[in-house]
């Protein structure tokens, strides 16, 4: 079932504080290992003497596999109920983090990354699921901004931590860091989770549908991965790229077909949900590309640490936790719009001014000023945007509207990861020469700015009021406005209000 405004969990109450560590823990586990895996690249490369192609892999192996299973991990949770889809989630991403630290080989690595990612496919939408079917409507962006802020802290603090672990020891604390927080989440969601699901959902999730998404997904991430080293006219890049795109186009010929789709259709008739999707597709893939590069940036072209390069995110860290509550609760307020244009262009500006990180830059004059703008951007963008996603689908779609969000997401991160090195001019062994690093670094930057911006422009046609509660439904009124004497409805219609003990007279 899926809590009513009247019957949802309230603000503040033991048990909101409950559901929203939980939802918190185990989707800031999956965030926070993207981050740490960024800045623990430099040490992977070299350890297992992986290629720029290798590394691309080893991110986007992962992004790969949640989002391409993002989808179909929705409509379970919709269908078989969210809480346990979650834990599922959560329990094979903890013990794939596992596999992961014990890897031997860049293959290896990019094999148990692979499975990592369906771990974090099936808890992903499930967190946000989860709060939008628990919480009252007037609560629901309230929690979702403390979602986004306080999980956008794991993902912010991943650079730190992860640079404290590498040095510390090993890169495979990176991954092994993940299982204590997976059996902590397991016992906590047990406690204090509701379930809930679709009661309208029937039969199975569309598992062929899910399939072509995924074959096309891999097929163009495969091709844009693999052309600048092989060339464009290599077979496999020429297979991959044609199955990629046929992939994808007979899942959205399937969707269209489908009684039972895995991505209702009928979603993107509203403009809001289908702007908000368009708007984080642009937004995280500029991000994702910039998070990639700042760090190896920062190591190989400024000599910084990891722990040095993941310091010198901290601001980040800070603003999300300060700010990103409050512009959920803003929005709830005054409509989403006006933060989601800011948003992106700041994000944006934050982007242009690393343009200066360049070797010889100092930290609190170069670094920090961009780190700042880009976390005021962020944080003004990340809770409206998921919020307005959420709340221009129906309710009984909360599983689906989550998994399509981030699937999106997950989506413009996966094919940034893919292509911008390439834009960039970093192939081969390019990423550990500072001066063909700084090169690529600033191409990067100007191409992802350029997006960031585009997802402000995006949102001038979001509608501002879908953040606002429904309006309650009217009850029967049986006093007629005309004294008794008349039918409300005129002569033509059968009377709809007829005042109490008196007989209406037609015509009056």
């Amino acid at each position: 079932m899926t809590a009513s405004e009247d019957t949802g969990i309230r603000w503040g109450t033991h048990a909101a504080r409950g559901v929203l560590t939980t939802t918190i823990l185990g989707s800031g586990m999956a965030m926070l290992d993207g981050t740490i895996v960024n800045v623990a690249l430099p040490r992977i490369g070299a350890e297992l003497n992986a290629s720029v192609a290798g590394l691309q892999w080893i991110l986007d192996g992962y992004m790969l596999a949640l989002a391409a299973l993002i989808l179909v991990a929705g409509s379970l949770g919709d269908r078989y109920g969210r809480r346990r889809m979650y834990l599922v989630g959560v329990v094979w991403f903890g013990v794939a983090s596992g596999l992961c630290a014990a890897a031997t080989s860049t293959e290896m690595l990019v094999a148990t990354r692979i499975l990592q990612g369906i771990g974090g496919a099936l808890l992903t939408p499930g967190s946000l699921a989860i709060l939008q079917a628990s919480f009252a409507h007037d609560a629901r962006a309230r929690a979702i901004g403390a979602w986004s802020g306080l999980g956008g802290i794991a993902a912010a603090a991943g650079p730190l931590l992860g640079g404290f672990l590498v040095q510390v020891w090993s890169w495979r604390l990176a991954f092994l860091i993940n299982v204590p927080i997976a059996v902590a989440v397991v016992l906590m969601a047990r406690k204090f989770v509701p379930e809930s699901r679709d009661p309208d959902a029937t039969g199975h999730p569309d598992f062929g549908a899910a399939a072509l998404g995924a074959i096309g997904l891999a097929g163009v991430t495969g091709a844009l991965v693999e052309a600048p080293g092989r060339g464009i006219g290599d077979p496999i890049v020429l297979v991959a790229g044609i199955l990629g795109l046929a992939g994808l186009a007979a899942f959205v010929f399937v969707q269209h077909r489908s009684a039972e789709p895995l991505v209702p259709p009928s979603l993107f008739g509203d403009r809001t949900f289908t702007l908000s999707n368009a708007l984080t597709f642009v937004v995280y893939a500029a991000l994702g590309g910039v998070m990639m590069l700042l760090v190896m940036q920062l190591q190989v072209s400024l000599h910084y640490s990891p722990t040095a390069s993941g310091l010198a995110g901290l601001p980040l860290t800070v603003i999300m936790l300060l700010l990103s509550g409050r512009s959920g609760a803003l929005a709830q307020r005054i409509g989403p719009r006006t933060q989601l244009v800011v948003g992106p262009i700041v994000v944006g500006i934050g982007m242009l001014l690393m343009l200066r990180i360049a070797p010889g830059a100092s930290y609190l004059g170069t670094v920090l000023p961009a780190v700042v703008v880009f976390g005021l951007g962020l944080a003004t963008v990340v809770a409206p945007v998921t919020a307005t996603v959420l709340a221009a689908a129906p309710d009984r779609y909360a599983g689906v509207a989550s998994g399509v969000n981030n699937a999106i997401a997950r989506s413009g991160g996966l094919l940034a990861v893919a292509v911008l090195p390439a834009a960039a001019g970093l192939t081969g062994e390019a990423y550990t020469d500072p001066v063909a690093l700084t090169a690529g670094w600033r191409t990067a930057l100007v191409i992802c700015a350029a997006l960031a911006i585009a997802g402000g422009l995006i949102a001038l046609g979001i509608h501002n009021g879908v953040l606002e509660a429904p309006a309650a439904p009217e009850k029967p009124d049986d006093e007629c406005p005309h004294l008794g004497e008349c039918y409300h409805c005129g002569v033509e219609g059968p009377p709809t209000h007829v005042r109490r003990g008196r007989t209406p007279v037609a015509g009056s």
